[in-house]
């Protein structure tokens, strides 16, 4: 069971925690804990709660209809909007509920019906995207517990691979060489898995090495494979004093490739960056690049 601040509940329902504030008073919707010095703490069955509620409100509900229902009935009306959603931070919420409750079937249920609705690259987009990044600070401070964390990354890996797998390989006389990789001890793969997707649908061809890769490993494999571009992304592995030798090291061996530079670390960082790197912060930015200005397919 994890344990929530109030403003945690807020960063994941998107419901302002003075909103909160008011609802525990007037209707006792939740009751927090609190610690020695006063301040609330929210655990799973809370979040629950108000995750339930912010569906209902966004799709025409009224508070004081909500709070009426009792567990089953909430329960009951929610899973309408599971199977039939029309916000997309509808189907964001009800993914976090999912993860809490690590429902498997109601996580891939959600994902595979907005994957009919709009397709799987804008349901990357606009539902997996927003759904990690509103989770991804509480995976740092370890506000989401562990298993929580496998469940959802195992789960969603196995979409992508799939997805991955069913795109063709670039054959086009054009298509660039793409290289993808995590350093050594990086293991947060979702993005890099994407962004293999994304260059692979373009009609362009990937060396996808994955996570965790030694640096000397890389360097063999390009003198092999000669890469046009590299991707690669750093999240929680390196300290300041390391990234700035990875990158150094990336420039250094790769002088005549554009290396495509992404994760938390890669946005935060605050010191000049050779003149071959570029920051892209998600899939669209990469998109814009010049390499993806006309596709292949």
């Amino acid at each position: 069971m994890a344990g929530y601040t109030i403003k945690d509940l807020e960063r994941l329902s998107g419901v302002k925690a003075h909103t909160i504030r008011i609802w525990e008073k007037r209707y006792g919707i939740i009751t927090p804990n609190r610690t020695d010095t006063n301040i609330r703490r929210y655990n799973d069955e809370d979040l629950k709660s108000i995750l339930n509620i912010a569906i209902l409100r966004e799709n025409g509900y009224k508070i004081s209809d909500i709070v009426s229902f009792n567990n089953k009935e909430l329960s009951d009306q929610v899973l309408n909007f599971t199977t039939n959603p029309r916000h997309h931070s509808t189907q964001i919420n009800n993914l976090i509920l999912a993860m809490i409750e690590l429902d498997d079937r109601k996580f891939d249920k959600i994902i595979t019906n907005s994957t009919v609705r709009i397709g799987f690259e804008e349901t990357i987009l606009n539902v997996i995207y927003p759904f990690l990044e509103k989770i991804g600070i509480l995976w740092q401070i370890g506000s989401v517990n562990a298993a929580q964390e496998h469940f959802v990354t195992n789960l969603l890996r196995q979409k992508l691979l799939v997805a991955l797998d069913g795109q063709m390989s670039g054959a086009h006389p054009e298509a660039k060489r793409f290289m993808l990789f995590l350093p050594e001890s990086e293991y947060h793969e979702l993005g890099l898995l994407f962004f293999a997707y994304i260059v692979r649908k373009s009609g362009h061809k990937i060396i996808y090495l994955g996570q965790s890769v030694p640096f000397e490993d890389v360097v063999e494999v390009a003198k092999m494979k000669e890469p046009d571009y590299i991707i690669t992304s750093v999240t929680a592995a390196l300290d300041q004093e390391a990234l700035d030798q990875f990158i150094n090291n990336l420039s250094s061996h790769f002088s005549k490739q554009t290396i495509f530079f992404s994760g938390l670390k890669a946005r935060d960082y605050n010191k000049k960056l050779p003149e071959n790197f570029t920051i892209v912060k998600d899939v669209n930015e990469l998109k814009e690049q010049a390499a993806f200005n006309q596709s292949l397919v």
